[in-house]
C-alpha cells in the first residue's frame, strides 16, 4: 500500500511550524499509544506511522527534501534505519522521541497533555495545483529553470484577498467575537463537558463581510493566468513529483495558498537509454572494426566522446565511461555511460567478398578457440541464473 502524505498523517498543513508539528505528533501518539490500545494492531501501525512522519517533518533538512521530492527524497521513511513501519521497534521510537513527553512512556504519564483544544480562528487553505513538465536528457543532467503559464485562483487585487469592498465593510462576528469557534458546556453524569465547534455564523472566519467586493464577489480570489518560475534540480526522473509550497491556488479570504505539484515527464533520447543514473548506448561495429580495433565516437549528453576499440573486441563487451551518466538527485554521485558492443554481420556479399571470406574460413585465426567458447558459454549460462 502506498505511503500516506506525512502532513496528512499528522493532520497539519504544509506551512505548519515546528511547534505545530510537535503538538500534532504528541496528540497522535497519545491517541494511538499501545498502553491506551492494548492488543490493537491497527493502532500500533498508526502510532508507528505518526512517528515516521514526525521523524521527517521535525528535521529541517529531511522536511525540505520531502517537500521537494516526496517520499523518494527521504528514502521512503526515516533515515535512521529503514523506516518505523518496518525496521524500527516501539522501543526505538520511545528512545528517539521520548523527550517529547518528558520521558513518560506509560499512558498514565500522558495525562498532562490530554484534553487540550486546538481552537482558534479557522484558516482557509487553497487547493493544490498539478502540472506536468517535460524535460530532455540534457535538462535532467544539468537541472533547469522553467517558466510555465498556468490558469489558477489568485488573490483578488481589488480587495487584497479580504473579500470586502473596503475596510468599513468588515466587522467582527458577534457570535464568536472573532475567535471563529463557539464553546458549549454540557452537563453529563461525569460532570460538565466543554466542546468547541466552528462558528455557524461566520463559518470560522471570525468576521462578517457586510459589503462584498464587486470583483471577486466576496471570495477574495479570482481565476487568472499566472507565470511561475520552477527550478528543477539535476537528476530528476520520469514520474518524480516535486513540490513548491504556496504556489498553488490562492485561498478564500486571505488564507494559506495551496502547493504546486510538478510531475516530471522525461523525453526519450534518440540514442541513449537511461537506467537509473547510468546511460546505455549500443555501439554497432563492422567486422573489420572489431577485428582490427581503432577509435570510434559515441554520443554523450554533452556531445561526442572518442572511445578506443581494442583489436579482437568481441560482441557483448561493455565499455564503461566513468561519470558520463546522470547525477543523483540526492547528490550521491554521478552514473556512468555503458557502451555495449555489437558487431554487424553482412547479410549479402558480392562474389569478390565471398571469395575473400572463403579464404578466411579455414584460417586458424578465424576459428573460435576453446577459451572463447568457454567465455561465450559462461555469458549464455548467466542469462538464465
Amino acid at each position: 500500500m502506498a505511503k500516506r502524505d506525512y502532513y496528512e498523517v499528522l493532520g497539519v498543513t504544509r506551512d505548519a511550524s515546528a511547534e505545530e508539528i510537535k503538538k500534532a505528533y504528541r496528540k497522535k501518539a497519545i491517541e494511538y499509544h499501545p498502553d491506551k490500545n492494548p492488543g490493537n494492531q491497527e493502532a500500533e501501525e498508526l502510532f508507528k506511522e505518526a512517528a515516521e512522519a514526525y521523524d521527517v517533518l521535525s528535521d529541517a533538512q529531511k522536511r525540505q527534501r520531502y517537500d521537494q521530492f516526496g517520499h523518494a527524497g527521504v528514502g521512503g521513511a526515516s533515515s535512521s534505519g529503514g523506516g518505523f513501519g518496518g525496521g524500527m521497534s516501539m522501543d526505538d521510537i520511545f528512545s528517539q522521541f521520548g523527550d517529547i513527553f518528558g520521558g513518560h512512556f506509560g499512558f498514565g504519564g500522558f495525562s498532562g497533555f490530554g484534553g487540550g483544544s486546538r481552537g482558534g480562528r479557522r484558516v482557509n487553505r487553497g487547493s493544490d495545483l498539478r502540472v506536468k513538465v517535460k524535460l530532455n536528457l540534457k535538462e535532467v543532467a544539468k537541472g533547469v529553470e522553467k517558466k510555465i503559464k498556468v490558469k489558477k485562483q489568485i488573490t483578488c487585487k481589488h480587495c487584497h484577498g479580504s473579500g470586502a469592498e473596503d475596510d468599513k465593510s468588515v466587522k467582527t462576528c458577534d457570535t464568536c467575537h472573532g475567535s471563529g469557534v463557539v464553546t458549549r458546556v454540557t452537563n453529563t453524569f461525569l460532570g460538565q463537558m466543554q466542546t468547541q465547534s466552528v462558528c455557524p455564523t461566520c463559518e470560522g472566519d471570525g468576521k462578517i463581510i457586510t459589503k462584498k467586493c464587486t470583483v471577486c464577489e466576496g471570495e477574495g480570489i479570482v481565476r487568472d493566468d499566472d507565470i511561475i518560475t520552477i527550478n528543477i534540480p539535476a537528476g530528476v526522473g520520469e514520474g518524480m513529483q516535486l513540490s513548491m509550497s504556496g504556489k498553488g491556488n490562492a485561498a478564500r479570504h486571505g488564507g494559506v495558498n495551496g502547493d504546486l505539484l510538478i510531475l516530471i515527464e522525461e523525453e526519450p533520447h534518440p540514442e541513449l537509454i537511461r537506467d537509473e543514473n547510468d546511460l546505455l548506448y549500443n555501439l554497432l561495429l563492422s567486422v573489420p572494426q572489431a577485428a582490427l580495433g581503432g577509435t570510434v565516437e559515441v554520443p554523450t549528453i554533452e556531445g561526442k566522446a572518442k572511445v578506443k576499440i581494442d583489436p579482437g573486441t568481441q560482441p557483448g563487451k561493455v565499455l564503461r565511461l566513468r561519470n558520463k551518466g546522470l547525477p543523483s538527485v540526492n547528490s550521491y554521485g554521478t552514473g556512468d555511460l555503458l557502451v555495449n558492443v555489437s558487431v554487424y554481420i553482412p547479410e549479402t556479399l558480392s562474389d569478390s567478398e565471398k571469395e575473400i571470406m572463403t579464404g578466411w574460413e579455414n584460417s586458424p585465426n578465424f576459428q573460435p578457440n576453446k577459451t572463447m567458447k568457454e567465455k561465450i558459454f559462461s555469458k549464455f549460462r548467466h542469462m538464465f541464473d
